[in-house]
């Protein structure tokens, strides 16, 4: 007979989701305001070619940042995501430009290099017991040499417009012709999609709650923390993978250059979304709601010329008041 569970242990897992839920409805509001604040301050902002902009950029920043979920909740960092992505996409540009593979199959390379990448920074971190944030300090600034290597220093081009026509489509989208929405946005739903699929549904999902909980508990348990955080790792760099196949569709080429700063994007997106840097909590669609702000807000202020680097000093502000607000969360639950 199955022990039922003790009030405290499910007051404390009530208090928690609900304090969850109430992160991602105020991430919500904070989403709208900002809209609603940049549609008043700029007559350029609200129309439907700047949404579109909206969504390519949050779909590669958002990309990256369900990778950096998986990471985050597990009690670990990737700092690496925005450089592994753009290896990836020159990766994939090499594999069609020089080595005349068809685009499917360079798609696969940029997707697979990804996730070498990501198995590279598991093995370090859960074999050799490096911590994560030199680990992946570490794989940042090996990504980015061998990106300028393999590319020679110069950007990488397509030969034809495939890969752009495949994952970006006409101006409207070419999968749904009647909603003015561009490719890149269908597959980056369907991304996260299949995160939120892995994270609350699969034995990944759970292993990666549990060791982000409380990883010596977990280990005593009976979980394989080695194997499962290696898994966790080659999953986000999946993702960068495809970040990087997304990116390099956008503009048409690889920018052996391009990447770095977006690891902080994703980062804060996924902060924004709820999800805790201590590790054990955090959903799919906080981050989803987290990449938005992030780009809503760079976009609106391009929009009424602020400088990019007071830009920069924006998203700074932004990441020390979502991690401000949720060391007050976590002291408010143990309480």
């Amino acid at each position: 007979m199955t022990k039922p569970a003790s009030p405290s242990f499910s007051t404390a897992v009530g208090a928690r989701l609900r304090g969850d839920a109430i992160q991602q409805v105020l991430a919500f509001g904070a989403l709208i305001l900002l809209v609603l604040l940049f549609s008043f301050w700029s007559p350029y902002f609200f129309n439907v070619p700047n949404f579109n902009n909206i969504v390519e950029a949050t779909s590669v920043v958002g990309v990256l940042a369900l990778g950096a979920t998986f990471v985050i909740v597990s009690g670990g960092i990737d700092l690496s995501v925005g450089t592994v992505m753009t290896l990836s996409a020159v990766m994939c540009a090499t594999a069609v430009a020089k080595w005349n593979l068809p685009v499917p199959l360079g798609i696969l390379v940029g997707i697979l290099t990804g996730g070498l990448m990501g198995l590279a920074n598991g093995f370090l971190i859960a074999r050799l017991k490096l911590p994560p944030f030199i680990a992946t300090l570490g794989t940042l600034n090996v990504a980015r040499g061998l990106a300028l290597v393999i590319a020679g220093l110069l950007p990488v081009y397509f030969p034809t417009d495939e890969l752009q026509g495949m994952v970006m489509g006409s101006a409207v989208g070419s999968v749904f012709p009647e909603f003015p929405l561009p490719n890149i946005a269908v597959i980056f739903l369907g991304a996260a999609i299949l995160a939120a699929f892995i994270l609350s549904k699969t034995v990944l999902g759970r292993y990666t709650y549990a060791i982000g909980s409380n990883e010596e508990a977990a280990r005593l348990s009976g979980v394989n923390t080695v194997r499962w955080k290696m898994a966790v790792y080659t999953l986000a760099g999946l993702f960068a993978g495809l970040g990087g196949v997304m990116i390099a569709a956008r503009v048409n080429s690889a920018q052996p250059s391009t990447g770095f700063g977006y690891e902080l994007q994703a980062i804060t997106a996924v902060v924004i979304g709820g999800t805790s840097l201590s590790g054990g909590e955090g959903a799919i669609i906080g981050t989803i709601i987290g990449a938005f702000i992030v780009n809503t807000l760079t976009n609106g202020l391009e929009l009424v010329n602020i400088p990019q680097e007071w830009q920069i000093v924006a998203t700074g502000a932004v990441v020390i008041v979502a991690v401000y607000l949720d060391i007050v969360r976590r002291r408010g639950r143990a309480s």
